[in-house]
C-alpha cells in the first residue's frame, strides 16, 4: 500500500502504527503522536487518509483521536468537524497544501509529519 520509504519511516519512528483501507483510501494510524506544549494533552492517534494515487496525489487533511484542544481553551482554526473512519470519531484539521508544496517522487510521509508537526507549533501559538 505505501512506498517502502514511508513504511520504514513509519516503522523508525512510529511504533505501533497501522497502515489499513477505509472507504477506497490508505488510512496510516500513529497512535501517541506528540503534540508538543500548548495542548491539553501530550499525545493524540493520529490519521493520515491517502488518495489511492499516493504518493502521486498529496496527502490531504490529517485527523486526531481523541480531539486536540488547546490547553488555553482556545479555539483552533479549521478543526470543529468531526468525522467517523476505523471505527472512531476522528477531528479533522482541514488543511490543504499549496499548489507545488507537494514534489511527487521527492516528498513521503516524512515530509508530510514536518508540515503536521509545524502545523502544530503554530496553532498552539495562535488562537482561531
Amino acid at each position: 500500500m505505501l512506498p517502502q520509504n514511508d513504511l520504514d519511516c513509519l516503522t523508525e519512528r512510529a511504533p505501533g502504527h497501522s497502515v489499513s483501507s477505509d472507504a477506497g483510501m490508505i488510512c496510516v494510524v500513529l497512535p501517541n503522536f506528540a503534540l508538543g506544549p500548548g495542548y491539553d494533552r501530550p499525545t493524540s492517534d493520529l490519521m493520515l487518509r491517502l488518495a489511492p494515487g499516493y504518493p502521486d496525489i498529496a496527502p490531504d487533511m490529517w485527523w486526531f483521536h481523541p480531539p486536540v484542544r488547546r490547553a488555553d481553551g482556545a479555539q483552533i482554526a479549521a478543526t470543529q468537524a468531526m468525522e467517523h473512519h476505523l471505527g472512531r470519531e476522528w477531528q479533522r484539521w482541514s488543511r490543504h497544501l499549496q499548489p507545488g508544496q507537494w514534489r511527487s517522487g521527492i516528498d513521503s510521509l516524512e515530509s508530510y509529519l514536518a508540515i503536521v508537526r509545524r502545523e502544530l507549533a503554530l496553532a498552539a501559538l495562535k488562537a482561531a
